[in-house]
């Protein structure tokens, strides 16, 4: 497979099979060349929100979105960073962003190429049932 979309949609198609046979959920993620994605969520743009949140976003923003190390901005609180729209924050999540006091910036796709515009979104839907503050 040449590019990430064809992977991605392989690992879409797939997916349904994967979840009935876990074991077989390796041998799929090395046929695709995706070693970061939980091929088990692929068909559920939530659980895959969470994977891809789970497997790369945890990094800086920590288990429970409060942030892991100095800087990175707390996604519980009201004026956080989930209180920008869905394009402003997409649009971050693939350029990349740096954040008024933290010490480095959120790379481009959070370091993983492979993540396409389907995944961010997936992982921003996760992001604001699991931290976005109620009004």
């Amino acid at each position: 497979m040449s590019s990430t979309s064809d992977k991605m949609s392989c690992i879409r198609r797939i997916a349904p099979w994967v979840r009935a046979a876990p074991g077989a959920r390796w041998i799929a993620m090395a046929m695709t060349g995706l070693a970061f994605i939980n091929l088990a969520a692929a068909s559920d743009d939530l659980a895959l929100g969470k994977t891809i949140y789970s497997e790369t976003c945890i990094a800086c923003h920590g288990g429970d979105g409060a942030g892991s190390i100095p800087g990175v901005p707390d996604l519980n609180q009201k004026a956080g960073p989930l209180s920008e729209n869905d394009n402003v924050l997409l649009q971050r999540m693939v350029d990349g962003f740096q954040s008024a006091g933290s010490p480095m910036p959120m790379p481009p796709r959070g370091g993983v190429p492979a993540l396409t515009d389907a995944d961010l979104k997936a992982a921003l839907k996760y992001m604001r049932k699991q931290f976005q503050p109620t009004k």
